[in-house]
């Protein structure tokens, strides 16, 4: 049995019970944690073990997974771009054979990350030109986004930040922290924070704490938001120490980066349950990218895997041209078109908002199938999405 299909008798009878998985292993996991000497079930799910053992050099790599000669030249340069690191769980969604497989495509290097497009920005969405102290970016007027790491647990490939994530220049410390909650302090229009980094769920449940008490601490702060990839590429991250601690702090919101419904697996599942039970909403940020995503009934089916894991599907971005993202990249009207097919076609909860994050710094555009047909002064021609016209006036 999977272990997100089985938790301890005493957690439906005790509300202060610790909630975990049982723990056996599926095949695929089984294949994976047998390269590491020694591991055990229970180190599997370990989220310290999983972030010690993760996946960093083709040495280890190629004895998981038949590495392509494209693979191979942007595993050996990408120290250059952005580093890989894949957790041993992740690695386990990712099918040995094929080098098409979404997950693959999606965590390990290749070699059309070295060649550059002139388009392409080491920071395409300006964020460090309007960060006013280390670790924060104040674009919109009333929302700030902090980013209090440059470490994930899995580093991936199109990553909008990999001008910072894992190099080792920008970690912050509890210290250097003030700077950025002093700024929200003077700052009264300030009322939402994203913490975001790298991915702050790395940290200790400590350190969450202290961040997440000390903005909650200031009174025009309403919203707290939480940015974070973990429950998809390493979800024994979600343990019920850390949703008890989230949930002192009422009320959090999650924003998820899901992709692909092969990311959707009983044991991220569990790590959702457990947020959910705990009155967190979530919401999933999900990259459009080439060959993994783009396509309207792959993106119809992660949206529905999506809603019955209670995580409202909230976004899709266009990929931002980072430098080396030209394969990652679709044109725009790829995405309109997966929205025409998506509203109407299926309920509305399942419908993101498509967006391009302006280049330089202009902040999420939303793009739209244009539904009018026609204008006249009060008078509105309309399709809906079967095609269908209608007309619609204008109140005199």
């Amino acid at each position: 049995m999977n272990p997100a299909e089985t938790v301890h008798k005493e957690a439906h009878t005790d509300e202060h019970a610790i909630v975990k998985p049982a723990v056996k292993l599926t095949p695929k996991e089984n294949r994976v944690i047998s390269f590491f000497k020694d591991a055990t079930p229970m180190d599997w799910e370990d989220w310290r073990w999983q972030l010690r053992n993760r996946i960093r050099t083709r040495e280890v790599l190629e004895k998981i997974i038949n590495l392509t000669p494209e693979e191979i030249k942007g595993i050996d340069g990408c120290g250059d771009k952005l580093t890989m690191s894949i957790p041993p769980y992740f690695a386990s969604l990712i099918d040995p054979e094929d080098p098409n497989c979404p997950i693959r495509l999606q965590s390990v290097p290749l070699g059309y990350e070295l060649e550059t497009s002139p388009e392409e920005l080491a920071d395409p969405c300006g964020e460090d030109k309007n960060s006013p102290v280390h670790g924060l970016v104040h674009r919109y007027p009333d929302r700030v986004l902090f980013l209090v790491n440059e470490m994930c647990a899995m580093y991936c490939r199109y990553c909008t930040r990999s001008r910072m994530v894992g190099d080792g220049n920008r970690t912050l410390s509890m210290q250097s922290y003030e700077a950025a909650f002093d700024y929200i302090r003077s700052n009264k229009k300030v009322r939402d924070v994203l913490i975001s980094g790298g991915d702050p769920l790395t940290l200790s449940d400590r350190v969450l704490e202290h961040i997440i008490k000390t903005l909650k601490e200031i009174p025009h702060v309403e919203f707290v938001r939480i940015g974070t990839r973990i429950p998809v590429t390493l979800p024994q991250r979600v343990t019920t120490e850390l949703v008890t601690m989230l949930k002192k702090y009422s009320p959090i919101w999650m924003s998820i980066h899901f992709n692909h419904p092969k990311e959707i697996t009983k044991r991220v599942k569990f790590a959702c349950d457990l947020l959910a039970d705990s009155g967190i909403p979530m919401g999933s940020q999900t990259v459009l990218l080439k060959g993994i995503n783009d396509k309207p009934s792959v993106m119809k089916k992660l949206v529905h895997e999506l809603l019955k894991i209670r995580v409202r599907p909230y976004y899709i971005y266009q990929c931002d041209p980072i430098l080396g993202s030209k394969h990652f990249r679709t044109p725009v009207s790829t995405g309109i078109e997966i929205i025409e097919k998506l509203r109407g076609h299926t309920t509305g909860y399942a419908v993101p908002t498509y967006v391009i994050d302006g280049p330089g710094g202009g902040g999420k555009i939303p793009l739209s199938p244009n539904y009018v047909v026609s204008r006249d002064d009060e008078k509105y021609t309309l399709r809906n999405f079967a095609g269908q016209q209608f007309v619609y006036y204008d109140p005199k």
